[in-house]
């Protein structure tokens, strides 16, 4: 938080999906950016697959009981489904990011800290 903010202050989208994927690089977790959004204020989804024909998707939301930001399961089964939501999510948002994490084991990091706000 910054000195004399009265909220938090709020990474760029762009910023945010940058240090997301040096995250993962260092956690030799394959990811590329499937579709650039907004640079400033686009909303993230991330598409995780364990490269078994199946995926999920994640989308960030805001829990209105806790005040916080989370990462919650958008969609979850094949990968024709998952594509399919994701091109439903772009025409509905063009300022919209994707990110593609490729993981044997499923790994995306979004629990980890730091990675929700």
């Amino acid at each position: 938080m910054c000195m004399g903010c009265a909220s938090p202050v709020r990474l760029t989208a762009e910023f945010w999906v940058a240090a997301y994927l040096a995250r993962l690089g260092a956690a030799g977790i394959p990811a590329v950016v499937a579709a650039k959004g907004d640079p400033t204020a686009g909303a993230v989804l991330v598409r995780v697959s364990p490269l078994d024909g199946t995926g999920t998707l994640y989308q960030r939301r805001f829990d209105l009981r806790s005040g916080t930001r989370e990462w919650a399961v958008l969609a979850d089964g094949t990968e024709a489904e998952i594509d399919a939501s994701v091109a439903a999510q772009r025409r509905f948002d063009r300022d919209l990011w994707v990110v593609d994490v490729e993981d044997p084991r499923g790994r995306h990091l979004l629990d980890e800290e730091g990675l929700s706000e």
